[in-house]
């Protein structure tokens, strides 16, 4: 489905040669000095350039939320994308601060958004099936999902954005992260599932108690990644996986947000080892279970500010720091430019 290969790494030493010789300290750039070196691995030139970056923000609903499982009702999800799409949102105010363009994409919710200029339809259905009780989508959906996601991946592609972040908005969604975390890593639920944005005791012991069922009813048919998508999975999360695959394949930087987000980063990954090679973590998550996730990926975040809102925040802030890591990787003087001594 999708051809990903690793970036050629021929000039690592000479790029790491060129990051020592800049007019400080070993390693005094720290994370920079990493993503300067990931970006011009990608990148394969001597400047390193941010095109056209855009966040893509999915939403879509989930059966599992008529038990209650989150602060707010299903409704909420369609909600919140008409105020995505009214510039009203944190995404649209960080997004703005970045100079990164956005674009909202329907994936599946329950009520389906009003049309709109800036909105996408790619709706799977009217959200996924309560996969507490049967599996949250067939193969098919799954199969098709990612080519939504891809395709979206894509368009962006085709205007000149060589780098794209993925966020998401979806009332229920930390459930199926949780559980697609559980099943991919096999872990018990407890390892995994937290408290979203801010559910009650009671809250919690029914979401950690359904998703416990769901594993036990799904297990025997946890084959291989794809499988586990169509069991647990949300119409969001499938096409941000499409879209993550997509973007390694034609060789993009990706933006990983938080714990729903690094959901699919962790299936794509399992669907394909070589996209690590492509995906920046941009923040560490307050929600239980993603710093395990994070460790299991090898991935070291760049940012932890105790976000737990989701919709692509952490990509968009990251989005400055990954700039001047280009900037000082571009510009930064050599000590022989600079005539400094060592």
């Amino acid at each position: 489905m999708f051809t990903i290969t690793a970036p050629d790494t021929t000039q690592l030493a000479q790029v790491r040669d060129k990051i020592n010789h800049k007019t400080k300290p070993l390693g005094a750039l720290g994370q920079l000095e990493d993503i300067a070196t990931q970006l011009a691995m990608i990148q394969q030139s001597d400047e390193l350039v941010i095109s056209q970056p855009h966040l893509l923000v999915f939403a879509g609903d989930h059966g599992i939320a008529q038990h209650g499982v989150s602060i707010a009702p299903s409704e909420v999800t369609t909600q919140m994308v008409m105020n995505f799409l009214a510039g009203g949102a944190a995404i649209n105010c960080f997004c703005r601060t970045s100079d990164m363009a956005l674009q909202v994409i329907d994936a599946g919710t329950k009520l389906e958004p009003d049309d709109h200029p800036q909105l996408i339809k790619q709706r799977l259905g009217a959200g996924t099936a309560d996969f507490s009780r049967q599996p949250a989508m067939s193969r098919d959906t799954v199969t098709q999902g990612l080519m939504y996601g891809a395709e979206a991946v894509a368009r962006v592609h085709q205007q000149g954005c060589n780098l794209v972040g993925f966020g998401e908005m979806g009332i229920g969604n930390t459930s199926s992260a949780a559980a697609l975390m559980a099943a991919l890593l096999q872990l018990p639920a407890e390892a995994c599932v937290g408290r979203g944005t801010g559910i009650t005791d009671a809250q919690y012991e029914q979401k950690l108690s359904l998703i416990r069922q769901a594993l036990l009813q799904h297990e025997a048919a946890f084959d291989d990644p794809l499988s586990i998508l169509a069991c647990l999975g949300g119409f969001e999360i499938t096409q941000i996986t499409g879209g993550m695959l997509k973007a390694a394949e034609l060789q993009m930087t990706v933006l990983v947000d938080g714990f729903i987000a690094t959901a699919a980063a962790l299936i794509a990954t399992a669907i394909q080892p070589e996209a690590r090679h492509y995906f920046l973590y941009c923040h560490c998550s307050e929600e239980a279970g993603h710093q395990r996730m994070l460790e299991h990926l090898a991935a070291k975040p760049l940012l932890d500010l105790g976000l737990r809102l989701g919709e692509g925040t952490g990509a968009a802030l990251a989005l400055p720091l990954i700039r001047a890591a280009c900037e000082f990787y571009n510009n930064m003087a050599s000590f022989s430019e600079a005539g400094v001594s060592v």
